[in-house]
């Protein structure tokens, strides 16, 4: 049960809700491709520069649900709001930041805002729409709305930056999202007069838990595995994981029912976007680096490269509606987890200089695999759990996914530099660098775009051309070793998933075919 204000402008207020979440991976994506200028910018390790993109999507996951619970008790337009202008602050004093430290809280904060406008907006369209045709065709702007921010955010982005600076990379988004902020009364007020308390304790643990646990594997190749604060940042997190679960067993209103996970169709479609986020999100962060440090792409240039990536992931979705007639839903969430595996491993083709040709086959592949589950995911998990519990099915799915692609990003770019130091280890001393006893910070250099810095410490400049390819190469054995092992990901969650998600006898009708998801929930995602 909801209590509204209905909106004199429904239109206007779908179209305020679209282009905010336009807005929202464009923030994810977008300053993937201005990493390498960041870094030179504000001379950061890569641990600091990491948290760019860890930052905003550690907060965006921690407090998705506390948001969604806080505008059911005061007003999901109302939250909205709040959200958007925090979004438009953080980005603004992103803009201006004079340290990464700086920077760091203020993507923190962000991500926050991101949180409630994503929760508020997608709430608020379902109480304006309440015909279910309508609230279908609402979602499916959505939905178009996510992927043009995916699809174009990196190109645009790398744009920005390659033409006026990182800094606007924050600039055009804040100016964007105050547009978003002045216009949100077009949107109606909404709430829910049964909604319960936060659940702040399970937010405060579930928050610092995936803290703990991202620092302690950024830091680990910096500091050493077995360095004290590494150790205590793991141990930690995996206390504060098992007190969040305590947590959430007693608590009367719990902000993740754990019990949901029993079931097990909903536990399979879980590790499913588990899998695809970890394949998926941190090429979207690496890739730009890897192109600048071994290709030396402008960030405009690794932004219209990635374009092959992430296009598909902008029509895929309206092609998933249609084939949804003739395709069972469970084929196609499988399929979704099979494409994204063939064309991560597929992608170990990349080598310095390859050329568009050669990674446009599995860059096509991986994101009509990824476009495939904006389509369906969503709309199958909370299909797959009593319809009472749609909304904390929902929440809980997006959290997972959020969190994941957080964990995801920290652990790609920690093989990707513990793997490239360790194939430079005892290889650098022939060339006459400082840098000879200290492949870690080579290795770390790179995975912040960065070849310069190192080729030019080489004093012999005959010698530098060969210092150049062994690192490019030793960069793109880690890339690779690094896709194999998110293709193997893939593989394992395909294979669960075909036990978990086993088609229950009344999923099937008497024709003998899986029912599909209805459109409303279909459009969802």
């Amino acid at each position: 049960m909801s209590t509204k204000s209905a909106p004199t402008r429904p239109g206007l207020g779908l179209f305020v809700v679209a282009v905010a979440c336009v807005l929202l991976p464009v923030s994810l994506a977008g300053p993937s491709v201005a990493l390498p200028a960041i870094g030179e910018h504000l001379r950061a390790d890569l641990t600091s520069v990491q948290w760019v993109i860890n930052g905003y999507d550690l907060t965006f996951a921690a407090f998705m649900l506390a948001c969604g619970s806080l505008g059911d008790l005061v007003g999901r337009r109302r939250v909205f709001r709040f959200g958007m202008a925090l979004f438009v602050v953080a980005l603004a004093v992103s803009a201006v930041a004079p340290s990464m430290l700086v920077l760091d809280l203020a993507r923190g904060v962000a991500g926050i805002g991101a949180a409630g406008v994503l929760t508020c907006g997608v709430a608020s369209l379902a109480a304006m729409f309440e015909n279910p045709a309508a609230r279908a065709k609402a979602f499916g702007v959505f939905g178009t709305a996510v992927g043009c921010g995916l699809a174009f955010g990196p190109f645009l982005c790398g744009l920005l930056n390659t033409q006026f600076g990182w800094r606007s990379v924050f600039y055009v988004p804040a100016a964007v999202g105050l547009a978003v902020l002045l216009g949100s009364s077009a949107i109606g007020e909404s709430r829910n007069p049964r909604a319960g308390r936060i659940d702040w304790a399970g937010t405060a643990t579930f928050t610092a838990a995936l803290f703990a646990l991202i620092l302690g594997l950024l830091e680990g190749p910096q500091l050493g595995w077995t360095s004290g604060a590494v150790l205590l940042c793991l141990v930690a997190a995996v206390v504060l994981l098992g007190l969040f679960g305590l947590v959430e067993s007693r608590v009367r209103e719990p902000m993740f029912d754990l019990s949901l996970l029993r079931q097990r169709r909903y536990a399979g479609l879980c590790l499913t976007v588990l899998a695809l986020v970890f394949g998926f999100t941190p090429l979207l962060v690496y890739l730009p680096t890897y192109y600048s440090a071994v290709d030396g792409f402008s960030a405009a240039q690794a932004g219209l490269t990635l374009m092959m990536l992430t296009a598909p992931t902008l029509v895929m979705p309206v092609v998933t509606g249609y084939l949804a007639k003739w395709v069972p839903v469970r084929i196609q969430v499988l399929s979704t987890v099979v494409l994204t595996g063939i064309g991560v491993a597929w992608l170990t083709v990349i080598h310095p200089g390859a050329s568009a040709w050669a990674v446009l086959g599995p860059y096509l592949v991986i994101g009509i695999g990824i476009g495939i589950s904006f389509g369906v995911l969503d709309g199958a998990a909370v299909s797959a759990v009593d319809p009472g519990r749609v909304g904390m099915a929902a929440g809980m799915f997006n959290t997972v996914r959020l969190g994941g692609e957080a964990i995801g990003i920290a652990v790609v770019g920690t093989m990707l530099a513990g793997i490239t130091g360790a194939r430079l280890a005892g290889r650098l001393g022939g060339f006459g660098t400082p840098y000879a006893d200290r492949p870690q910070d080579v290795a770390n250099l790179l995975n912040q775009g960065d070849m310069a810095t190192a080729v030019n410490s080489v004093g012999r400049p005959e010698a530098r051309a060969a210092f150049q390819d062994l690192l490019g190469g030793a960069y793109t054995d880690a890339l690779h070793l690094v896709l194999w092992s998110l293709a193997g990901l893939c593989a394992l969650a395909a294979l669960i998933l075909l036990v978990l998600d086993r088609p229950a006898p009344e999923a099937v009708t008497d024709g003998g075919e899986e029912e599909s998801l209805p459109d409303t929930a279909r459009a969802t995602a």
